[in-house]
C-alpha cells in the first residue's frame, strides 16, 4: 500500500508534537484518514516523533509513501 504525501500531511495536521504513534494514529483518525493509514501510523516502529518530519522519514523507510 502507498499513501500520498499530501494525504498523510493533511491527516497529521494541526497535531501538537511530540507524539506516540498511537495519538498521531488517533489524531488521523479523527481527522478523516483511511483506515489502513491510521493503522501504519499506529504501528510505526519508534517510541515518539518530534515532528511531522520524523512521521514522514518513518514512513519513507517504511516504503509506504508515493505521489506528492
Amino acid at each position: 500500500m502507498s499513501y500520498d504525501v499530501t494525504e498523510v500531511q493533511k491527516s497529521l495536521g494541526g497535531f501538537q508534537y511530540p507524539g506516540s504513534p498511537e495519538q498521531l494514529a488517533d489524531h488521523a483518525e479523527e481527522k478523516g484518514a483511511d483506515q489502513q493509514l491510521v493503522d501504519t501510523i499506529r504501528g510505526l516502529d519508534k517510541d515518539q516523533f518530534d515532528g511531522p518530519n520524523a512521521v514522514m522519514s518513518k514512513l519513507g523507510e517504511a516504503n509506504v509513501l508515493g505521489g506528492s
